[in-house]
């Protein structure tokens, strides 16, 4: 065998909370890679509840890699959220008509952050809220509760509101080799021959896999 199979909606038999998250996106403008789960006592197909001011016509994308382990009610604010700052009140008036369309926002007037980008191999932990254009690398953990108001190093630990760099995972040499192996791009029959060098510290083992 060769692993489960990333179109499999509820890969864990008997337990329906946690799906292939890919498999229940509807929108165009999220993107998720093959075996990243979210996890969610009612119901995975909940996750795009919690994506939150993602309107299409703004043209922000959320982009989540592959192997990735996401919590119940983690929270992503979208670009839309955004109000003007640059005048003396941030109340949105032009959506309310009747006149104050007049002050609609110009191009270039709201706040735009770019796409939220999630690495590959992330953990994020329970009710954890990831703000607009936030960029997290692979293997970084988020705590659970965090608020992520600014971009999250590889193989980081971050918490917090807003969330800051506990530590890190590993030394700086181990994670440039490890973001250079990239194992999470491997074939699933790759992936499972190596398992053992994967979830285990054997840095040396791991570059000798990516060799074959």
């Amino acid at each position: 065998m060769n692993g489960p199979d990333p179109e499999d909606k509820a890969p864990m038999k008997g337990f329906p909370q946690v799906g292939y998250l890919k498999n229940f996106i509807s929108r165009e403008n999220i993107i998720v890679g093959d075996y990243t789960y979210y996890d969610d006592p009612e119901g995975p197909e909940r996750f795009e509840n919690n994506v939150h001011y993602h309107f299409p016509f703004i043209g922000d994308k959320l982009k989540i890699g592959k192997f990735c382990a996401i919590a119940k009610d983690t929270k992503f604010i979208m670009n839309g959220a955004n109000h003007k700052v640059s005048g003396f009140s941030t109340y949105p008036f032009q959506i309310f008509g009747n006149g104050w369309e007049r002050v609609m926002p110009k191009a270039g007037d709201l706040p735009y952050k770019g796409d939220t980008e999630i690495g590959s191999d992330v953990w994020i932990g329970y009710d954890a809220t990831i703000m607009p254009g936030v960029r997290v690398g692979s293997g970084a953990i988020i705590a659970s509760k965090s608020v992520v108001t600014s971009d999250v190093p590889a193989y980081s630990v971050v918490g917090g509101n807003p969330a800051k760099v506990i530590r890190y995972r590993f030394d700086e040499d181990t994670i440039r080799e490890l973001l250079a192996i990239s194992w999470w791009d491997w074939s699933a029959e790759k992936i499972t021959s190596n398992l053992e060098a994967i979830v285990g510290c054997d840095l040396g083992a791991l570059k000798n896999a990516k060799e074959f």
